[in-house]
């Protein structure tokens, strides 16, 4: 089975691509910065099962390129974790700059779309035909966070874009579903240990879960035979404050 991941260079992405490794997938990790992809490709396996491919997922043609170098070093493409995204600066939303809304929107949501648009191009064409597609979506995808428009509205879209791939890939036995987490331990979390905004506008410590976890549910969710399919799964810490915040 091969897998594509995209952000694979840390955080989430690093661990889903360890967890896949370990339970037998081969897998191609995208994402910009190619030394922590090299140094991720290496602990993930050998160059026959772990190939690091830098890729600027905004660039249609380098989406391109990452699946056509998949289909080269493989065969084909069963899965696709479209999981590369970024945020912008916590500011209130009349001082967010229109580049960063644009940075954000380009990653989180249009980079999700050119490597969906491209798996149904490679998925539809393979034999056997098919593959699954996973979204991070992030627990902002249900409730916003103070001062996070730019995420929590790709956030959004994202549950749009898995609903309607989810839709238009069933005729091609493409599959779609959509993991929601909220405070996995990675860097971009960390922050969280010192206090992080609440809607109530104070701060506040809040509790995070290993990031394994997270890794072990998609590797579930991507387990599963194409005729069944979890569409929605939120994975979180049991005691952030989420339940009660929306």
């Amino acid at each position: 089975m091969i897998a594509i991941v995209t952000g694979a260079g840390s955080g989430i992405g690093r661990a889903v691509t360890m967890a896949l490794a370990n339970a037998g997938w081969s897998v191609v990790l995208a994402g910009r910065r190619a030394e922590q992809l090299e140094k991720a490709a290496r602990e993930a396996g050998p160059d026959d099962r772990a190939v690091a491919m830098p890729t600027d997922i905004t660039d249609p043609d380098a989406v391109a390129r990452l699946f056509g170098r998949a289909v080269e070093a493989f065969g084909r493409v069963d899965l696709v974790f479209n999981n590369a995204g970024i945020s912008a600066p916590g500011v209130r939303l009349e001082d967010l700059t229109i580049e960063q809304w644009r940075a954000v929107v380009d990653v989180n949501l249009t980079g999700a779309f050119l490597c969906t648009r491209e798996a149904f191009r490679v998925m539809k064409a393979q034999t056997p035909r098919g593959g699954r597609i996973i979204n991070n979506g992030s627990i902002s995808a249900q409730v916003p966070r103070p001062n996070s428009a730019p995420y929590t509205a790709t956030k959004h879209a994202i549950t749009g874009l898995t609903k309607s791939t989810s839709l238009d890939g069933r005729a091609y036995d493409i599959a779609c579903g959509q993991i929601d987490i909220g405070n996995a331990a990675t860097d971009m979390t960390a922050r969280m240990a010192e206090g992080v905004p609440q809607a109530n506008g104070t701060r506040m410590v809040e509790p995070r879960m290993d990031v394994n976890d997270v890794a072990r549910a998609v590797v579930y969710m991507a387990s599963l035979p194409l005729e069944s399919n979890v569409q929605f799964m939120t994975v979180m810490a049991t005691k952030m404050p989420l339940i009660g915040r929306g």
